[in-house]
């Protein structure tokens, strides 16, 4: 190989390695957002609609604000295996990479860099840990009356999934 072309491909892989970390750090990062949806059924049955999918899901009420209207669940996320073992796979593979580009500059370090391949299960670990927590949904309910309908506008504050598999399951629309 040409001399110049190793430096460029060491460069090139200690940016993707770089992605990587930030990638990895970043499956662990809260995507909590709020949305405001609108349904066409009254208050107390679409309160006693969004309690029940809710429960559905494996959430409990932990608080309950009866003046604001506001309603508090609370349920434990837990971790997907995939992801772990995806994450873990692609550390392996990144390191695998670096280890294969620093062997053809440095051939005495590569052993070291190679040996690092064992550190790649703590990826998995890591997003384990952090991605296991107690999540939580609030909730907040209005009724809106226009000419001859009553519809319930609700303010909810969740993970960014979780808001949309409540649209879809309970085929609310966002409000205007």
């Amino acid at each position: 190989m040409d001399t110049p072309i190793l430096p460029s491909t060491l460069l090139l892989t200690l940016l993707l390695s770089v992605g990587l970390f930030f990638f990895i750090r970043a499956s662990t990062k809260d995507r909590t957002e709020i949305a405001h949806l609108v349904s066409e059924q009254g208050e107390a049955a679409f309160m006693s609609q969004l309690k029940e999918y809710f429960q559905s899901r494996s959430y409990r009420v932990a608080a309950v604000d009866r003046e604001q209207n506001q309603v508090t669940f609370e349920g434990n996320v837990r971790p997907s295996w995939f992801l772990a073992i995806f994450l873990t796979l692609l550390a392996a593979t990144g390191i695998v990479c670096l280890s294969l580009v620093v062997y053809l500059i440095f051939p005495s370090l590569s052993s070291l860099f190679l040996a690092m391949v064992l550190l790649s299960p703590l990826t998995g670990v890591f997003y384990w840990k952090k991605s296991g927590r107690l999540e939580k949904v609030s909730l907040k309910l209005e009724t809106t009356q226009s000419e001859q309908t009553f519809s319930s506008k609700v303010t909810v504050v969740a993970h960014r999934d979780e808001l949309t598999q409540l649209r879809k399951t309970l085929q609310l629309k966002p409000s205007e």
